[in-house]
């Protein structure tokens, strides 16, 4: 099941990540579960031959979904599914923890051990390279410094050094070549639930920023 939260993105310079970084140190919390105030990130988007979700995020669709393989850190030992939901402003999650071993059949295209994992999330996506056609697609890598506030349940978080695998989906193999998503920058992500305190709306706020509508995705699709 998702929870949906609300969300903002920014494109920021190196110059609005070193203010927002201090203003967020001095009223929110590094994430306890980064190393080193950091994650290394490493996801594989799928899509299909038609190029689906890619499609409906540039055209701005108001429900739309993709999935997504991911894990932190080079620690494949946890790996998580995701559905990421849009639904008009609102954004959802849902995850599930998926094997290595598993992983390796999916991206060999041996499917069929999915519906068998009864796992509500395995088995969607089972049905949907089944009969949408998707198949893993692009693999996005970057470093994340999170931050994290009680009131609102509020995470933001800093993203930079987005690279982008070419013509490489073996999520699992840490040599995969990847190369910089051209025109990247840094993005700036704030998540919230019913509110976003005053503190946090302060610390991120940049007169000469607007809310976009970035994908990392969409920007790591640039080469195919």
């Amino acid at each position: 099941m998702s929870e949906f939260r609300h969300e903002w993105k920014h494109i920021i310079n190196m110059s609005d990540c070193i203010t927002i970084r201090q203003r967020l140190r001095a009223v929110a919390r590094p994430d306890p579960h980064a190393v080193n105030g950091i994650y290394e990130i490493r996801s594989l988007y799928f899509d299909n031959l038609y190029d689906k979700a890619l499609r409906e995020k540039i055209d701005g669709v108001n429900f739309r979904e993709k999935f997504r393989l991911r894990y932190y850190n080079d620690n494949t030992d946890l790996i998580h599914l995701e559905k990421k939901s849009k639904v008009n402003s609102l954004c959802g999650k849902a995850s599930a923890v998926i094997t290595k071993e598993q992983v390796r059949k999916l991206l060999d295209g041996d499917l069929e051990f999915m519906p068998r994992t009864g796992n509500a999330l395995i088995t969607e996506l089972y049905s949907k390279m089944k009969y949408q056609g998707l198949k893993p697609r692009t693999i996005v890598d970057y470093t994340r410094e999170p931050f994290v506030y009680g009131p609102g349940n509020v995470r933001v978080t800093i993203d930079r050094d987005i690279r982008t695998g070419i013509l490489c989906t073996d999520f699992l193999n840490r040599s995969c070549t990847t190369v910089p998503a051209p025109d990247a920058g840094i993005i700036l992500e704030v998540k919230w639930d019913e509110f976003l305190p005053d503190p946090i709306r302060a610390a991120v706020n940049l007169d000469n920023r607007r809310v976009t509508a970035f994908s990392k995705y969409a920007a790591c699709r640039v080469y195919g």
